[in-house]
């Protein structure tokens, strides 16, 4: 049985067009800085977000780690939302890698505001902690999904500057966020000192993720990327996907959020749902009611009639749609979560 796999987006694997690009990749030694591929793809996305240079690293959890690392001094502290992925699922990071605390802010699913974090930035005394980076997420993952729009964004940006601060982008899911926003990549690089966005989600690459800023910011990554144990060799067979992804799937993440909300629309009629997060993009979280079925009974049922789900506690569950999720696979997930379950 060939299971529909709603896990995540980072399952998607490459198509026949990004395996040939793959192949025929022109490569070198990265280290080196002589890899022609991972140069291209790192010139590229630093055009397309208007900055001056990028950094190619093997996973989104480096480039805001190093991102992290260039932007603060240990017994700094970082300003994010309360489901920032750099604070949930970065294995502590923040701490171990940098020596900074999260000051966390509950935010509106997942949004902060400059209203928000500016009461969180602390006063230049001995007994404090210094605040000097504040984190977005974009789109938020553990929020469902949600997004910011270049209007919202500004006056955090206006907020970063006013007061000295370095602001961070966490976009994993970025372009997500803007075929739904109609914003551009330039439009967003203006607000932010460095971006990092992730190759193999929703855009299909099977791995990796690049971190962009000015020269100087880049010099500093490239080192703490070596730090961290990231150096790459002949990594243009990989840049090459990526390229690829860029070049080919961006507009395509439409069809995802489409899916995903027919899916909502679904699981809104069911009456073992007792909640969802409103739908933005491709990520829908639901609550189940505890008197009808537990997340684990309702994640082996779907397990059994073939298809793969996340839970997010012990009664909430996350669907992710992607690149490999096609109309029959949502049609057959429709008959399950109707007729089995």
């Amino acid at each position: 049985m060939e299971f529909i796999d709603l896990r995540s987006d980072t399952v998607t694997k490459p198509s026949a067009l990004m395996l040939e690009a793959m192949m025929t990749a022109k490569v070198g030694d990265d280290v080196f800085n002589e890899d022609p591929t991972v140069i291209e793809l790192e010139n590229y996305a630093a055009n397309l977000f208007g900055k001056e240079a990028a950094l190619y690293c093997p996973s989104g959890t480096m480039t805001n780690q190093i991102a992290i690392k260039v932007h603060t001094q240990p017994g700094d502290e970082v300003i994010c939302d309360v489901n920032s992925h750099i604070f949930n699922y970065e294995g502590g990071g923040i701490s171990f890698n940098s020596g900074v605390q999260a000051r966390l802010i509950q935010g509106n699913e997942g949004r902060i505001s400059a209203e928000m974090i500016e009461p969180c930035i602390n006063g230049d005394f001995d007994w404090l902690t210094k605040t000097s980076l504040v984190s977005l997420e974009n789109t938020v993952n553990r929020a469902g999904g949600s997004f910011y729009t270049k209007e919202q964004i500004k006056p955090v940006y206006e907020l970063c500057r006013d007061k000295n601060l370095k602001l961070h982008l966490d976009g994993a899911r970025i372009f997500n966020a803007l075929v739904e926003t109609g914003d551009t990549p330039k439009e967003i690089g203006n607000y932010f000192h460095s971006i990092s966005i992730c190759l193999s989600k929703g855009l299909g690459a099977p791995v990796g993720s690049l971190l962009l800023g000015d020269k100087d910011f880049i010099k500093k990554a490239r080192r703490y990327r070596k730090v961290f144990g990231g150096g790459m060799r002949q990594a243009g067979f990989l840049a090459a996907a990526g390229l690829y992804a860029l070049k080919n799937n961006i507009t395509r993440l439409k069809e995802d959020h489409l899916r995903a909300k027919k899916l909502e629309q679904v699981l809104r009629e069911l009456p073992f749902v007792e909640s969802i997060l409103p739908v933005y993009t491709n990520i829908l979280i639901f609550n189940l009611k505890k008197e009808i079925i537990s997340g684990e009974a309702f994640e082996k049922k779907l397990r059994d009639n073939g298809i793969k789900i996340s839970s997010f506690g012990k009664q909430t569950i996350r669907f992710v749609t992607h690149l490999d999720y096609t109309d029959d696979m949502l049609a057959r997930t429709i008959q399950v979560l109707k007729y089995v379950c």
